[in-house]
């Protein structure tokens, strides 16, 4: 197996595991491209990507450019001469000329198993739809997003209790070591393309803010795998006296199904640990929740602290 000189494309923190991978392998990392820093908060300071941090840490050539297109950025990159591109999460659709670059072409990592939940928010996607499995999927990229032959693929379950935080995280292992499987299957010629079965494709959209907000009058399984879909971010938000609430995290609903008591968003029950809500199908028994402007607490602490009684309503809207 010979030696394959490597630039990689990411920008979150889904990308370090394979960063980490590349590094101790017997590749060499040639150098790394990531997004551009981007004001963030109230202050609007420049925040720099996870991939940033960890290639001026580790004294890897960097790039941020603005567009894939400046000649600025293929200089830099000619001088560099990589055999492969790796991308990892980068954001953007790579143009045909770079695809065409490197002499073994660009491959991609993606957190589902494609043709499944083609997009930017796939792992959130699969958790709020309540799948019961996803995985990652290696693919050779070509223009289309997502469409590209797949070299490896494994699937892993979702658990009951996974949020898309933990998920993320055991995806982003796994995947990094499929990753490695795959630049060695290229370095070695025994890299085998399949191709996607585009008929049976699904699309993974980046999130609305519409998405974040709770809609009572759905099943409460529909709301339990939708506040664990949006944690650790953005989060599931409702409204309490008029005022944003986000909930963290709630308790698998019971399995009967079937209209209960109260109307839909009333506040049925408390507990020392939790509060439990009317939804259109059964009830959602809630355990952490964040008052607009405060720091997270467990839902019992939040009721005895708002002195919260059975039958009090949370709106869908203000």
């Amino acid at each position: 197996m010979k030696e394959l000189k490597l630039l990689f494309m990411g920008t979150p923190a889904f990308a370090l595991p394979s960063l980490e991978l590349i590094r101790e392998s017997r590749h060499r990392l040639a150098g790394i491209v990531t997004r551009p820093d981007r004001p963030r908060g109230r202050g609007r300071r420049l925040s720099v990507s996870p991939v940033k941090e960890w290639a001026l840490k580790n004294g890897v050539a960097l790039s941020q450019p603005a567009g894939l297109k400046d000649p600025s950025f293929w200089e830099w990159l000619e001088g560099l001469a990589p055999d492969l591109v790796i991308t990892v999460a980068y954001g953007k659709i790579l143009p045909p000329a770079l695809l065409d670059y490197p002499p073994l072409g660009c491959i991609n990592l993606h957190a589902s198993l494609l043709p499944a939940y083609r997009g930017a928010a796939p792992i959130h996607r699969a958790v709020m739809a309540g799948e019961e499995s996803t995985g990652v999927t290696v693919i050779k990229m070509n223009p289309q997003m997502d469409a590209g032959d797949i070299i490896l693929q494994e699937a892993v379950p979702i658990r009951i209790d996974d949020t898309t935080g933990t998920l993320h995280d055991r995806l982003a292992s796994l995947g990094a070591r499929l990753l490695l499987q795959a630049v060695d299957q290229l370095a070695s010629g025994e890299a085998v393309f399949k191709p996607q079965d585009h008929a049976a494709a699904t699309l993974a959209p980046p999130l609305t803010p519409e998405e974040e907000r709770l809609d009572w009058r759905r099943s409460a399984w529909e709301l339990y795998n939708q506040i664990r879909g949006l944690n650790p971010r953005p989060g599931a938000f409702t409204f309490f006296r008029g005022r944003r609430l986000k909930i963290w995290r709630a308790a698998p609903p019971a399995p009967e199904k079937g209209p209960g008591e109260g109307r839909p968003g009333e506040l049925l029950a408390v507990s020392p640990e939790s509060f439990t809500v009317a939804a259109g199908d059964g009830a959602l028994t809630v355990l952490e929740v964040q008052p607009e402007g405060k720091k997270a607490i467990s839902a019992g602490d939040f009721c005895r602290g708002y002195r919260v009684a059975p039958g009090e309503r949370f709106d869908s809207r203000e």
